[in-house]
């Protein structure tokens, strides 16, 4: 009998997707838009946007250079525009003149072969709430109340969903919700980096860390036992699809048009901490060593591998979430405080 290696890297996908599911939504939080006056329509608060279609620039990178060596930095974002083309032509160029590709940072699982033939079976029923729940049954009553009229109006009738935990109930609802309005988050900015990458044989560099999975098995069946506290996970969501799709529209676009000035005024925080952290802090990561401080040790593994590209390189391209390269606090900064020169675009 031929096995399929193809499902047992599932199973190391599955377990550590239980982390990075939640944090794949790079969305904006931004104040509600103030109260009609006079009685107007609701809608007539946030004006409609229209999402740009065609080839799009994109932003330009960021420059980070010592001692005669350099690297440039681009900064991805998500969700982006369902039918906008992304011109590589700038990227394209940089990429072929570097050494060496740096992917964004990401905790990658390893497990034995047979590990995961065995796990394969407990991976039935992973998104379903334990015991038999349903949403109704571990939600607040305003947030399913809230969770119904945006399912109805997303989704449609589909009971099986009633059954997902909160985390995972958020995500489908996100996706079909951004779908609706002309949104996708999509890889195919990093696919294609990757690709130009390929093409002219530069060198594609891990910049993450390996968390070694014991028992993927235990692993599997210990979340599914689990209670997560992701309730606020899915009230975020519900709010950020109520006030912020008109945002999301306008700072797609300027992701788009690479618009620096609006990219930099984005918050990162909000729905992607909320729901990250409800996995992050719930009692079967913290039985895993690996995954323990998971955002502090992807930051310095980034950095290591920044600093020695930078070192060993005279160019070097990264790829990196936007917020990590804005952000005050973020990636770039801690190389700054090194003593690294950074540049950004216009």
């Amino acid at each position: 009998m031929k096995i399929d290696s193809k499902r047992t890297q599932l199973v190391a996908a599955l377990c550590l997707g239980l982390l990075a599911l939640p944090g794949r939504a790079q969305t904006a939080v931004v104040p509600a838009a103030p109260a009609p006056a006079d009685g107007a329509p609701v809608d007539a608060a946030v004006p409609a946007t229209v999402v740009v279609e065609g080839r799009r620039p994109g932003p330009g990178v960021w420059k980070v250079s010592k001692n005669g060596h350099v690297m440039w930095v681009f900064g991805t974002y998500s969700p982006l525009p369902q039918k906008m083309e992304w011109d590589a032509g700038r990227i394209e160029r940089l990429v072929a003149r570097s050494q060496e590709v740096l992917k964004p940072p990401v905790a990658k699982a390893h497990i034995g072969f047979f590990d995961g033939l065995t796990a394969l079976p407990d991976l039935i029923g992973i998104k379903k709430i334990p015991d038999g729940a349903v949403l109704h049954d571990v939600l607040p009553p305003d947030v399913h109340a809230h969770w119904t009229e945006l399912k109805t109006k997303y989704i449609g009738a589909d009971d099986g969903i009633e059954h997902y935990r909160p985390v995972f109930a958020a995500e489908e609802l996100l996706l079909a919700g951004l779908k609706k309005n002309g949104l996708s988050f999509g890889g195919e900015v990093l696919g294609k980096i990757e690709g130009i990458a390929k093409k002219n044989k530069v060198k594609l560099s891990d910049s993450g860390y390996d968390v070694k999975l014991d028992d993927p098995r235990r692993m599997v069946k210990d979340f599914k036992r689990s209670q997560v506290d992701d309730a606020a996970c899915l009230a975020s969501t519900l709010d950020t699809l109520d006030v912020d799709l008109a945002t999301m529209r306008l700072r797609a676009n300027a992701w788009a048009d690479g618009n620096i000035a609006e990219i930099r005024g984005l918050d990162y925080g909000g729905r992607q901490d909320s729901c990250l952290d409800a996995v992050l802090n719930s009692s079967f990561v913290k039985d895993v060593a690996g995954l323990r401080q998971m955002r502090e040790r992807l930051r310095a593994s980034w950095l290591k591998a920044a600093e020695k590209s930078l070192a060993g390189n005279a160019s070097t391209f990264a790829v990196l979430e936007m917020r990590d390269v804005v952000d005050a606090k973020g990636y770039l900064a801690a190389l700054k405080a090194k003593g690294y020169a950074v540049e950004s675009p216009n």
